[in-house]
């Protein structure tokens, strides 16, 4: 399925915080943000924050016509940061892998880092199918589990 890719808006956050606080994607994201996961203030107050922020590149994903999802990226850490989510019932079907694609001839900076849980198959594959090589792991407690996870981590070099 064909994606496109258009800027967040202050309209999409209600959808987009429902399509972030699945029990499922919480898990397979692992490391979220213990406030904005379910609390709607928080996590409008921090998305109006990112959006204001000229160095944050937030998309909405679309796919017939609805959005399912989002995709971007920010700094930290002195580095150049991807992040994706896409709506549960939409997993399997290739959606994040080419959200991650479009987003990536938009922004050109290299290198682009990456990070899933090591468990997470489906979002390794979305960064390794997109370029990215592991070139690392970290550990850390993840509020979405409870527990501390792997995560590995990826990075996308110039085309060269």
């Amino acid at each position: 399925m064909t994606v496109e890719l258009r800027a967040v808006t202050e309209a999409d956050l209600p959808f987009l915080f429902e399509v972030q606080s699945g029990r499922e994607g919480q898990w397979m994201a692992a490391f979220t943000d213990p406030r904005t996961a379910s609390d709607l203030d928080a996590y409008l107050l921090k998305w109006r924050r990112l959006l204001a922020d000229d160095t944050v590149v937030a998309r909405a994903v679309v796919a017939g016509g609805e959005i399912v999802g989002s995709v971007g990226c920010f700094e930290m850490d002195g580095e150049t940061e991807v992040t994706y989510w896409i709506r549960e019932d939409r997993w399997g079907r290739g959606l994040a892998t080419a959200a991650l694609s479009a987003l990536l001839t938009e922004v050109t900076t290299r290198p682009l880092y990456g990070r899933a849980a090591a468990d997470n198959a489906g979002s390794v594959k979305v960064l390794e199918r997109n370029g990215f090589v592991a070139v690392g792991e970290d550990e850390g407690y993840a509020e979405a589990r409870g527990a501390v996870t792997r995560e590995l981590v990826f990075r996308l070099e110039a085309a060269g």
